[in-house]
């Protein structure tokens, strides 16, 4: 290590002490939200909604159909899906082809991906993919155009530290955050959409429903 860098470190170890990991940490920031199921998933759907995704509410037995509707709408036909996405959900008359580790050029060739989730959370209107067998590699969820997302309404939370901790046990594994479509703007603000993910983004609720 130079002496420069052994140096600013003896600076940040002064300036900030070298408290006992005894002595627990005071946050400051909120912890757990306060917002009842409805309350939290009204929350959520709005986020989504100001993100310009497509947000969708049935119950687990009405998935089917609410996944024809959504992908007759969206004039999809033939979908990728991970290797253990429920058969249960999905309708039929449609093509779903699970994941056989194809290439980035397979993937790109179908007209998008169903996935299931980890976590989300309603304050940022954020999803959380850990990409387990049902939610897939993290390719099938970028390379696609289209994302349509199942979400649970129990696996939604209020707060950033809530859905953090939804994730202590998988430490090890990739995480992907999706809030809404993909877009991004260069320096003259023009927005883009698709350039790091797909650009069209439906979340379909299921559970919670009155």
């Amino acid at each position: 290590m130079s002496a420069a860098k052994t140096q600013i470190l003896d600076r940040v170890r002064r300036a900030v002490g070298n408290p006992s990991p005894d002595v627990p940490i005071t946050r400051q920031y909120t912890q757990a939200g306060t917002l009842d199921e409805s309350a939290r998933l009204a929350l959520f759907s709005s986020r989504l909604e100001d993100y310009n995704a497509g947000v969708y509410r049935c119950t687990e037995s009405e998935l089917p159909a609410t996944i024809a509707q959504i992908l007759a709408a969206r004039g999809k036909r033939r979908l990728v899906i991970p290797p253990a996405l429920p058969a249960a959900w999905l309708p039929a008359g449609l093509e779903f082809v699970r994941d056989a580790a194809f290439t980035h050029d397979e993937i790109d060739a179908f007209e998008g991906a169903i996935t299931a989730c980890t976590a989300a959370i309603a304050m940022t209107g954020s999803i959380i993919l850990r990409h387990s067998d049902r939610e897939g590699r993290r390719a099938l969820t970028l390379i696609p155009d289209y994302h349509l997302c199942i979400v649970r309404a129990d696996q939604v939370v209020e707060t950033v530290p809530e859905g953090i901790r939804a994730l202590r046990d998988f430490r090890t594994r990739p995480i992907t955050t999706i809030a809404g479509p993909s877009a991004t703007a260069d320096i003259e603000m023009t927005r883009i959409k698709g350039v790091h993910g797909p650009r069209t983004l439906d979340v379909i609720i299921t559970g919670g429903v009155d």
